[in-house]
């Protein structure tokens, strides 16, 4: 987290647009008509343009975000677009204030730290793992490669992701 947050504004800008053409490709090839993901927050890649443009590139897709609904909860997912009206949670992280819940055929998953297995480390208070253990999508992990280590020492409660994205490209999580 330290070196995501060290890296300037102009450097995690570029990593974004090098990130953004691998998860465009991956996007392509996976084809999800709903896609979750994560407003970004403490320095973690800006996916929005990203998804605006996968958005445009098809009427019927939709793009949901997350809303804590209580600690300890699995998160659910409402539709946004860049009209939607939004509201700051506890953290300060926006999300769509109202609307059905819609469940998201894969999830941008953002990444602190991560391993070749596909284990994450987050923010610690399990949001993420309750979600996918619950929702069942499949699981993109985004993130820059500072954020790469040989093994994040995942718990039995960890979900591994699928594929990882970083600046590096696109790849199937490796299993242990």
């Amino acid at each position: 987290l330290a070196a995501r947050q060290a890296l300037s504004e102009g450097e995690r800008a570029d990593l974004t647009v090098r990130l953004a053409c691998h998860l465009e490709a991956l996007l392509a090839q996976l084809a999800p008509g709903v896609l979750g993901f994560c407003w970004p927050y403490r320095a973690e890649p800006d996916l929005r343009e990203c998804v605006v443009r996968w958005l445009a590139g098809d009427a019927s897709r939709v793009a949901t975000l997350p809303v804590v609904i209580d600690r300890g909860e699995a998160m659910a997912f409402r539709q946004w677009t860049p009209a939607t009206p939004m509201k700051p949670d506890r953290h300060g992280i926006p999300h769509p204030v109202d609307g059905p819940f819609i469940v998201p055929e894969v999830v941008l998953v953002p990444l602190n730290a991560f391993d070749r297995c596909g284990y994450r480390l987050g923010y610690g208070g399990g949001y993420f793992d309750r979600t996918l253990a619950r929702l069942r999508p499949l699981a993109v992990g985004v993130g820059f490669e500072v954020g790469r280590v040989d093994s994040v020492l995942p718990q039995p409660h960890d979900i591994p992701m699928d594929w990882v994205v970083t600046e590096g490209g696109a790849a199937r999580a490796a299993t242990a």
